[in-house]
This record gives C-alpha cells, sequence and structure tokens, in this order.
C-alpha cells in the first residue's frame, strides 16, 4: 500500500496534507475527544467565548495550565518532519491542520492554513492587537493588553466563535486546487472542517488516508488506506519517495 500511496504522489501536481489530533499525540499532546481525550478529564466550558468573556481568570487558569505549561514542552516528531521534507523535496502544496500547536511550523513547513488558529499567538479582543505567548507574562491572570488593558484571548477559536479567515476559505480551496490529499491522524468527527476532504473528493482528488485505525473517512472516500503510526508510515512514505 506504501508503493501504491508512493506512485499517487509520485503522479500528482497539487498534494494537500489535512491533519488532525493523532499526528500530534505522538509528541505527547493528548487528543480532545476519546478515551485519554481533554474533555474526560475537563469541562470544556472554560473554551466557550461567552464563559471566557464573564469568567477570563476562571478560563485562563485551566488554558495556561493546559496549552502553554503543557503543551508549550511538545516538538515536532517524525510524521511533522517527513512532511516539511515533503514540502521541500517539491511533494507537498501545502498543510491543512486542525491541530493548533504550531508543531507543524517548529518542524519547518511553510504553507499551512491553521483551520482552527492557533496557540502561538495571543489576540486584544478590543483592539486586535497581537501578541506572542512565549514572550507574554502568564504569572498575572488574565493577560491583559498594554495599549487598551483589555483581556487577551489565545488565537484559536472557541466554542461560539466562527472559522478564522483567510484559513477558512483557503482550506477549501485546497479541495478544488488538489489532485492528492493525505489525511493524517483525523477521525472526520469535527464540523465543518471535516467536509473539507468529502468536498476534494467530489472533485475528484485521491484520497491516501493515514491512520491507527479506520475513521469516518476511510469507507466512504478514501482510495489508499494506510494504517499505523503517524511517525512510521509518513517516515516510511517518506523513504520510498526518496528511492524513486
Amino acid at each position: 500500500m506504501i508503493e501504491k500511496a508512493v506512485e499517487i504522489i509520485k503522479n500528482a501536481k497539487h498534494i494537500t496534507a489535512f491533519t488532525g489530533a493523532e499526528i500530534s499525540v505522538e509528541s505527547g499532546i493528548p487528543p480532545f475527544r476519546g478515551e485519554n481525550g481533554l474533555w474526560n478529564k475537563f469541562d470544556p466550558i472554560f473554551l466557550d467565548i461567552n464563559y471566557f468573556h464573564q469568567n477570563p481568570f476562571k478560563s485562563w487558569k485551566l488554558i495556561k495550565e493546559i496549552f502553554y505549561d503543557f503543551f508549550g514542552k511538545a516538538k515536532p516528531n517524525t510524521a511533522h518532519f517527513a512532511l516539511s521534507k515533503m514540502e521541500k523535496l517539491g511533494y507537498l502544496n501545502s498543510i491543512i491542520t486542525q491541530n493548533i500547536d504550531n508543531l507543524h511550523q517548529k518542524a519547518g513547513s511553510k504553507k499551512v492554513w491553521e483551520f482552527h488558529g492557533n496557540s502561538r499567538n495571543l489576540i486584544c479582543m478590543n483592539c486586535n492587537e497581537i501578541y506572542l505567548a512565549a514572550n507574554t507574562n502568564l504569572s498575572h491572570l488574565p493577560p491583559k493588553c498594554e495599549k487598551c488593558r483589555t483581556v487577551l484571548k489565545p488565537d484559536f477559536i472557541f466554542f461560539g466563535e466562527p472559522i478564522p479567515e483567510p484559513a477558512g476559505s483557503k482550506s477549501f480551496s485546497e479541495a478544488k486546487l488538489s489532485d492528492v490529499f493525505i489525511l493524517i491522524g483525523t477521525t472526520g468527527e469535527i464540523m465543518p472542517a471535516s467536509m473539507i476532504p468529502i468536498e476534494a473528493k467530489r472533485n475528484g482528488v485521491k484520497i491516501i488516508e493515514v491512520n491507527t485505525q479506520p475513521s469516518n473517512y476511510t469507507n466512504t472516500i478514501t482510495d489508499v488506506f494506510l494504517e499505523g503510526k503517524a511517525t512510521e508510515i509518513m517516515g516510511n512514505l517518506l523513504e520510498s519517495l526518496k528511492k524513486k
């Protein structure tokens, strides 16, 4: 199946990778849903935009603990680096990621559409000033804008917020521009992100799927299913591409 995937990639003109939570699990970041998901440990209300406005300190206490004290230590894994290398070799045109962890960029990928935003930046909800989280003092919560003293919010979407632009429209554009989609570590359960590969398939795009177990896509739109860990499969795929 790796060889079949390699042939599809070799004959493609425009390839997009579409990544979900499982690609980052091997970097130590748990998914939000599922058996070991964050929502089994925390009430997701702290990421509801209305709750955040009304209880910024309570929200920020968990945000800091989860996304900055814990996730902030995560490093890219073999799968992230494989995608970066594929881009450098000319096999990959872009990445659409549902993840907010910045690991694709840390691995060296240049063209990344962050469909759900990112934890890298903090944004002022009043004047839209942007701050790097790494340069922001989070010992005093909630952090506030230096210009207008409004509470800062992580630049990823909360429940009740729209998909950020231009990432939203650009992601769906990739479903029209591409002739191959490589799905990695995504279950296909989160709307509206889950519609992007489906839209791609409607446009005749070949779907290569990398997952540890079958997803909502496997028996419906997937052409080549590579079952296994993202690090192992993507590492093997990259090595096979280099040999061709």
